[in-house]
């Protein structure tokens, strides 16, 4: 057996997590164990299993073609810090209670070091228009070589100071600027403190008005696009709770996270239309929106058809009528020309004959 990725040593902070990996190639495919020694002096080695120190400790191994195995620890502590071994064998006797292996188990070692997390004292002060988001960093910590901060994944300001207080500035309110920030230390292990900005729901229809035919669903939706996420949503028409007055079974709220939908199954003219108003709660107050429903007649899709055959009507019986009346003119000119022709006809015939 061999290692072909051995695990490497890492800094983390009290509260992390951390993650060491090992992979071991041999003919039989080889066993991979993960083993710990603490820093205690009087501390020996033993072995780890996934499930330990309370179920913090979890371990994955896959032995296909080779093996492969990761010892993941979550909320680390000063007591997890310490030597970590991986330990790789495919000796048939490996594990056995009496015989000896014939091939030691071959090891690969990393530590693993805990440092004390410092304390963050975090704060966001409204001034002049401008939101001014604070940490300062109290306690042992090591050097620091500049700042970032955060906000949605992005880094939104960075500087190379070495000060334990850097702040950030942002032009706005705090309607319009909530969320979680981040300020980052770049230490090593990094340190991060959060900021948050936090307001009451800003409740925003999609659409102030929806338009929907008689018999189909119609379909109301709000969202909520600010921190911190509500915890209830709840929808009203005429003053009265929608689930109140959902003896039909026809309104269907759906509402998951910063969002919510209200459908309303076979619209009526007379029952639905009117404005629909939907709340949001959270931890900071309450916020809503309106949205005005309209119905239309399942007939009113055809009403620019039928305009159109009513004016083509109006226009073919205007020139019937016409066209009625103008024949008989015409019949009686007819007439008159053929009298006249016959008597200048006449006249001639006289005249010769004289």
């Amino acid at each position: 057996a061999g290692f072909i990725k051995s695990p490497l040593s890492q800094k983390r902070l009290t509260q992390d997590s951390v993650e060491l990996y090992c992979e071991a190639i041999g003919n039989p495919i080889p066993e991979i164990q993960w083993w710990f020694e603490g820093n205690d002096p009087n501390e020996t080695y033993a072995q780890l299993w996934d499930g330990a120190r309370q179920d913090r400790v979890k371990i994955n191994a896959t032995y296909n073609l080779h093996s492969t195995s990761t010892i993941y620890i979550a909320n680390l502590t000063s007591d997890d810090s310490g030597m970590y071994e991986c330990r790789a064998s495919n000796d048939p006797d490996r594990n056995h209670l009496s015989k000896s292996p014939k091939v030691k188990w071959i090891r690969s070692q990393a530590n693993v070091f805990v440092i004390e997390r410092p304390d963050i004292k975090a704060h966001v002060a409204e001034d002049s228009g401008k939101l001014v988001l604070t940490c300062n960093m109290s306690g042992p910590y090591s050097t620091i070589k500049g700042h970032e901060w955060m906000h949605g994944g992005n880094v939104v300001q960075k500087d190379e100071t070495d000060s334990a207080f850097t702040s950030y500035t942002i032009e706005g309110k705090m309607e319009e600027h909530s969320g979680m920030y981040e300020c980052v230390y770049k230490t090593n292990p990094e340190i991060r403190g959060q900021v948050n900005i936090s307001v009451a729901p800003q409740v925003m229809a999609y659409k102030k008005s929806e338009h929907g035919n008689e018999g189909d669903t119609g379909v109301l939706t709000c969202k909520n696009p600010s921190f911190p996420p509500v915890t209830t949503w709840s929808w009203y028409k005429n003053g009265q709770g929608v689930s109140a007055v959902n003896a039909s079974g026809r309104y269907i709220i759906k509402s998951s996270g910063d969002k919510t939908e209200l459908r309303i199954l076979k619209l009526n003219i007379e029952e639905d239309t009117g404005d629909y108003r939907c709340n949001a709660t959270n931890s900071y107050g309450s916020g809503d929106a309106t949205v005005n429903l309209r119905v239309r007649s399942r007939l009113a899709a055809l009403w620019p058809f039928l305009g159109i055959v009513a004016e083509v009507l109006v226009l073919v019986t205007i020139i019937f009528i016409y066209e009625k009346r103008r024949k008989p003119d015409e019949v009686l000119d007819g007439k008159r020309k053929s009298n006249a022709t016959n008597h200048k006809d006449k006249n001639v015939r006289q005249r010769n004959a004289n």
